[in-house]
């Protein structure tokens, strides 16, 4: 006799947490996300379905398999796990579990997801997030982001928060959270969000411009160098 499992269905897509590392595509077209730990090695989008990873031919989630999105029931449990030395540069999810899913003691596994809010934390110098930087590794076809304020960017590739959400598409809101501000004019409060491509807000403008200014600041500050290293006299 083979038990089933109990069957739920709600009237609205269940709300689950989780951590993710931001990624960007290769050619700067496309943004998603990487996960932390099972699954890793496949980034994701805004709106995505899993499949097994380990290539079996199943529709994820199976019962006898690990394939699946994952995330946990609280808020908490998820911020959590970004105290941990190796996921201190990770962001928090808040997604809706959607197609079927199993149910378990602390999360979800599932099929389908949809990012709704991604929440980045501090630059690594303690200032409040002002974009998302090249974080030194990645995946084959994309780059892993970290968030970074407008003095710790430099020459690296990089998006504003508002620029992430609209690559990403699918009204993905991104915002920063904690730190201290990163400049006088109010940087470390901005965030970005899936903005109408009509416009941005007038925070949004500020972060961008403010990325711009630090940019400029660092190749001036490169200019300097390479000049007082001395130049060839003219003719």
């Amino acid at each position: 006799m083979r038990l089933r499992l109990p069957e739920e269905r709600p009237t609205e897509p269940p709300t689950g947490y989780k951590i993710a590392h931001p990624v960007l595509s290769q050619d700067g077209t496309r943004a998603g996300f990487t996960g932390v730990s099972l699954g890793g090695a496949l980034p994701y989008g805004v709106l995505d379905e899993a499949g097994c990873v380990y290539g079996r031919r199943h529709r994820a989630p199976h019962r006898r398999c690990d394939c699946g999105f994952h995330c946990v029931h609280e808020r908490t449990t998820a911020e959590a796990l970004l105290c941990t030395a190796e996921h201190r540069a990770a962001v928090l999810l808040e997604v809706s579990v959607l197609g079927s899913y199993i149910r378990f003691e602390r999360g979800f596994r599932y099929a389908r997801q949809r990012v709704r809010t991604a929440t980045v934390s501090p630059c690594a110098c303690g200032a409040a997030a002002g974009a998302l930087a090249d974080a030194g590794w990645g995946r084959p076809g994309c780059r892993a982001l970290t968030a970074a304020c407008a003095g710790c960017v430099r020459g690296r590739t990089s998006l504003s928060l508002a620029s992430f959400a609209r690559l990403a598409g699918e009204g993905l809101r991104v915002r920063a959270t904690g730190g201290v501000p990163a400049l006088a004019d109010g940087l470390g409060a901005a965030s970005g969000s899936g903005a109408p491509e009509s416009g941005l807000g007038v925070s949004e403008l500020v972060a961008e411009a403010a990325l711009l200014q630090a940019r400029l600041d660092w190749f001036q500050s490169q200019l300097a160098r390479l000049d007082g290293r001395g130049s060839p006299p003219p003719g």
